[in-house]
């Protein structure tokens, strides 16, 4: 399995768009976070977090690529859990049904990372440290706030044992611990 650092070299060579490089750092981060809350291997969850969308710039006009060239690129890699998880997280077009801890938690994640991110956004700081779990519960209930962010996703939590609110809690400490690497 590469390291960390070889892994944020691939981010490095294959993502120009800074947005998803700090997307993918923040999936990673929650992620990490979820494997130690669940007793994974935070190393794989962190890295699969981490690489889900290395393919994103090469597909992003074919949504059916999506996941299989990431695939494609880390075969040898990664593990074959790490790999389905990849290509599961695009389920609707890949055929890799999400059906381990890892593949719910990585879509959970991927949808969450945004929430949170438009969340700080709006905060007068525009920054992490003033985002409270409460405010992150109501902006959740509120579909009309940023209506891209898929909530059906972000409720697999239930399906690998967390709550609505442990999910987000354990995600927004997550991002807040590399506010400075996402510049929020």
């Amino acid at each position: 399995m590469l390291s960390r650092e070889d892994a944020l070299n691939l981010i490095r060579r294959y993502l120009n768009d800074e947005k998803i490089i700090k997307h993918s750092l923040a999936v990673e981060a929650i992620m990490r976070a979820l494997a130690r809350r669940l007793s994974e291997d935070e190393n794989l969850w962190g890295l699969v977090g981490l690489l889900h969308d290395l393919d994103y710039e090469y597909t992003e006009d074919d949504p059916v690529e999506h996941g299989i060239v990431a695939c494609q690129m880390l075969e040898g890699l990664l593990p074959k859990k790490g790999l389905n998880a990849i290509k599961a997280h695009n389920y609707k077009y890949t055929d890799q049904l999400p059906v381990r801890a890892i593949d719910k938690a990585l879509i959970a994640a991927d949808a969450v990372s945004g929430l949170i991110m438009a969340t700080a956004l709006v905060m007068p700081s525009k920054k992490l440290k003033e985002v409270k779990l409460e405010t992150l519960l109501k902006k959740f209930e509120d579909k009309s706030f940023a209506r891209g962010c898929d909530r059906r996703k972000i409720s697999l939590c239930y399906d690998f044992g967390l709550t609505l609110r442990e999910f987000l809690e354990i995600s927004l400490k997550a991002m807040q611990s590399i506010s400075d690497e996402l510049g929020l």
